[in-house]
């Protein structure tokens, strides 16, 4: 039961990882620049939630491991394009530095679960 509260609390985490990027992008200026990265976090964002969801219904092992790691992929692009909005200076780092965080707990997350699920025969 705990294996099943924990998914379920990643799969949580993960939505609301991809909200706060929904309401991240909206908030970002209207220039070429923040329209572009807008469209870019946007698909690398919200794109963890649902390759979990479809993880979680895998058809084995692998399958499991594959969705996973697209999944790592998508927050990996995610990370940069946030460091990307702070260099630039289209929002305070202050502001993001707690989805940054959020970024990167999730990453050592998906990357626990990868390892387990690999030492299954």
């Amino acid at each position: 039961m705990a294996d099943v509260e924990q998914s379920n609390d990643l799969e949580r985490r993960l939505i609301d990882f991809a909200v706060r990027v929904i309401k991240l992008a909206d908030a970002l200026p209207e220039s070429p620049a923040g329209k572009h990265i807008g469209r870019q976090l946007l698909m690398s964002g919200t794109s963890p939630a649902p390759n979990y969801a479809e993880a979680r219904g895998a058809e084995s092992t692998a399958d499991f491991v594959h969705k996973l790691k697209i999944a790592l992929k998508e927050f990996n692009e995610s990370c940069v394009w946030l460091k990307m909005i702070c260099q630039a200076e289209l929002m305070k780092q202050a502001l993001l530095n707690d989805l940054i965080d959020e970024n990167q707990n999730l990453c050592r997350m998906l990357n626990a679960s990868i390892k387990t699920a690999k030492q299954i025969p």
